[in-house]
């Protein structure tokens, strides 16, 4: 893929660095020649032809557990936040702790942006799902039924809630004028291995429940880098929710 058409690169901060989809935003990233800040609760989890990339800077932190003074210094000078924390898919991590990882995340980044006030807004790019709902008949894809089935997953199963509370947060509180913060919440559907190939963005739903599409990790990865990286990219999807899928031939 091309390099981003941008006059100057950011640097960002990642979350979730060291996930399947948040080690590829970080690979994608330094390959760019972006400066990135990796928090990851562990170095050694990091690959080892990342973990001594130039233009790296690993933060071994907690996310959950960093004090907000801490947060606002990484968060300082950076144009960008990624975030690809998410909840493991075994038992463990549906429904053991923490059960709220990404809502909270979100809101001590907003705040610790607001507390900086930059000249800039920070671009908030958020790694959701298409199990989040927009309100107001923005998915009309979903109908009566998928709502009300979504309704009671986000009921009994923690991570349904926690990133619909994310999304939430971010489209009603945060808005589209904040002025420290503009957002994307980008939302793939089943996610997949495979490297970067071609892929579809939607402005709302296009498969339903019964019948998912198929999303590469390492092209959320990619379609995120555009974000932090391509003002056009940014400019044509802050303050939505894409639906990101593999085009048919991919």
């Amino acid at each position: 893929m091309n390099a981003p058409r941008t006059e100057e690169l950011p640097t960002v901060l990642v979350l979730g660095s060291t996930g399947r989809t948040g080690g590829r935003v970080v690979s994608q990233l330094l390959a760019r020649g972006t400066q990135v800040r990796a928090v990851v609760r562990s170095a050694d989890r990091l690959p080892a032809d990342v973990a001594g990339a130039p233009g790296l800077t690993v933060i071994e932190a907690d996310p959950l557990s960093m004090t907000d003074s801490a947060l606002r210094a990484h968060l300082d000078d950076c144009s960008a936040v990624v975030s690809c924390l998410g909840h493991r898919t075994n038992l463990r991590g549906i429904f053991g702790p923490p059960r709220e990882l990404v809502a909270p995340m979100v809101r001590r980044v907003v705040r610790a942006a607001e507390a900086l006030k930059p000249e800039k807004p920070i671009r908030l790019v958020l790694m959701s799902t298409v199990a989040v709902h927009r309100s107001g008949g923005l998915d009309a894809r979903r109908g009566t039924a998928g709502r009300a089935f979504m309704a009671i997953l986000r009921l009994l199963v923690p991570p349904a809630k926690d990133n619909q509370d994310a999304a939430d947060f971010l489209m009603h509180e945060v808005g589209t004028s904040n002025q420290y913060v503009q957002w994307v919440a980008v939302r793939p559907d089943s996610l997949v291995e495979g490297d970067v190939s071609a892929y579809a963005l939607h402005d709302q739903l296009v498969a339903s429940l019964a019948k998912p599409d198929h999303t590469a990790m390492s092209n959320v990865a990619h379609f995120m880098c555009e974000l932090v990286c391509d003002t056009q990219a940014w400019d044509a999807w802050q303050g939505k929710m894409p639906v990101i899928v593999n085009t048919p031939d991919a």
